[in-house]
């Protein structure tokens, strides 16, 4: 951490506070890691008091604030006790495809996590593959919804204005209600995300695959349930939703073989969903829900939970 240059820590919470110089600071793990020669404030959250998780019949609410250790203890909580919510089970795979130590769950934030905007943020994969929506904090008490997959527009780039505060995320009923389907793979045993996709089949029948890691930005591939898509169709719908300059190129994966992996785990995504055939490829799924994921370690941060060992990537002998 290199930050020399703040000048004053301010507890606050409203946008109008807020002025050239000036960040927000919630978890500081991306932060304080990236560190600065040009902030002079931290608007600083710590003290901001929000509920980190509220659950209704209108799904679930989590505070910009929430941490990935909060999130991840949830699914086993009372307050989701009883309800038929199928989504729940991507939220500990999601969290393990942090790959972070307990350190790091402890204090990272959903909010920091989507803010932050890079293309391997598991918190993004989560909120965008669940339909989830984002309230954004303006200066003088204004405020503004965006669905999180729009939230995100590039490589560490989203549609926050100067100033303005991530408040919440909400994750509907709905989505919550769907029968869900996750699969992720990287180039090395437990290492960054290179493709992450979730899918989804709704209530309604149809389906929803949201691709995550592997672009730049989320890209969401919708088929109606009098329209299912084959093999080929699935396909086809990739290839023009995710032009090739939009495929993500970093050392954790290139562009060509993210498209790869990004066709084959869709594919394996629709065959689970309507049910022809279930192959898992990659790390943290082992089918339909009930079963148990493979996790990587955080003894603090799942005090009660016993992991398993964590499945080896199937494209490790490919590479």
């Amino acid at each position: 951490m290199d930050m020399n240059t703040i000048e004053e820590v301010v507890p606050t919470t409203d946008p109008t506070d807020w002025r050239d110089g000036d960040a927000w600071l919630a978890g500081g793990t991306v932060l304080f890691s990236y560190g600065s020669t040009v902030l002079k404030r931290l608007l600083d959250l710590g003290e901001a008091g929000w509920p980190a998780v509220t659950v209704s019949d209108a799904g679930i609410e989590l505070a910009a604030t929430c941490t990935v250790a909060e999130l991840y203890a949830l699914p086993a909580s009372e307050s989701v006790a009883g309800r038929n919510w199928p989504g729940l089970d991507l939220f500990r795979p999601c969290c393990d495809s942090f790959v972070a130590s307990f350190k790091i769950w402890n204090m990272s934030t959903v909010g920091g996590n989507l803010c932050t905007s890079l293309p391997a943020g598991p918190m993004i994969s989560l909120c965008a593959g669940l339909d989830a929506t984002a309230t954004i904090l303006g200066p003088g008490g204004t405020s503004r919804t965006v669905p999180v997959a729009t939230f995100i527009t590039g490589d560490g780039q989203n549609s926050l204005a100067p100033g303005e505060l991530l408040r919440s995320i909400h994750i509907p009923a709905s989505a919550l209600s769907a029968t869900v389907a996750f699969r992720r793979l990287s180039l090395s045993n437990l290492g960054r995300s290179g493709v992450l996709l979730i899918g989804r089949r709704d209530a309604d029948g149809g389906l929803a695959i949201t691709v995550t890691a592997a672009t730049k930005r989320p890209v969401q591939l919708r088929f109606a349930a009098a329209k299912m898509a084959g093999p080929a169709a699935l396909a086809a719908a990739a290839g023009k939703a995710i032009p090739a300059e939009l495929y993500h190129n970093d050392i954790h994966g290139l562009p060509e073989w993210r498209r790869d992996m990004t066709l084959r785990l869709a594919e394996e995504i629709r065959a689970e969903l309507l049910e022809e055939r279930l192959t898992v490829s990659g790390d943290f799924w082992t089918g339909p829900s009930g079963r148990p994921h493979a996790t990587s370690p955080q003894p603090s941060a799942q005090p009660s939970a016993k992991p398993a060992p964590a499945s080896t990537p199937k494209q490790q002998k490919e590479a």
